[in-house]
């Protein structure tokens, strides 16, 4: 089952039972999507529903940040609702421990020696960890590896 099938027929069960949040946040995959299809002038394959998921998902997670800044406890747990959806559709995610061994892999078969080769090894790592891992995370660890 596609990615899109499996979106419907949850969409079509959370209206069943009358899951709101669900609701609201497969309505909103499912909108980015056709958006995304639009400008694109073709059909998404599940890589790109990927994408996109992991862009919103990163939108809430900002959000979420500015929430708990601001006090706003009311926000901060519909929003962390809202996270718990979309991290359903998405691949298990790396732990930091094997986004650090993949780093390894790609910095010694890059040849990267320091921070200025960090360019060359985000460009090839990004595509084996890509929807499996935050940017942030990878980031941070390839920041500590090229030290």
């Amino acid at each position: 089952m596609s990615l899109t099938e499996r979106l419907t027929n949850d969409m079509k069960q959370a209206m069943k039972d009358k899951d709101k949040v669900r609701l609201s946040v497969i309505r909103m995959i499912r909108t980015a999507m056709k958006n995304q299809e639009i400008d694109s002038q073709k059909p998404l394959s599940d890589e790109d529903i990927i994408t996109i998921m992991n862009r919103e998902l990163k939108q809430r997670r900002d959000s979420l940040q500015a929430f708990e800044a601001g006090g706003r406890q009311d926000l901060v747990e519909d929003t962390q609702a809202e996270i718990a959806v979309l991290i359903e559709y998405l691949p298990e995610q790396l732990s930091e421990d094997e986004i650090r061994t993949i780093v390894k892999e790609v910095v010694a078969s890059t040849g990267a020696t320091g921070k200025a080769d960090m360019g060359k090894v985000m460009a090839a790592l990004m595509p084996k960890v890509k929807g499996r891992a935050d940017g942030k995370l990878v980031n941070q660890v390839v920041s500590q590896e090229l030290q």
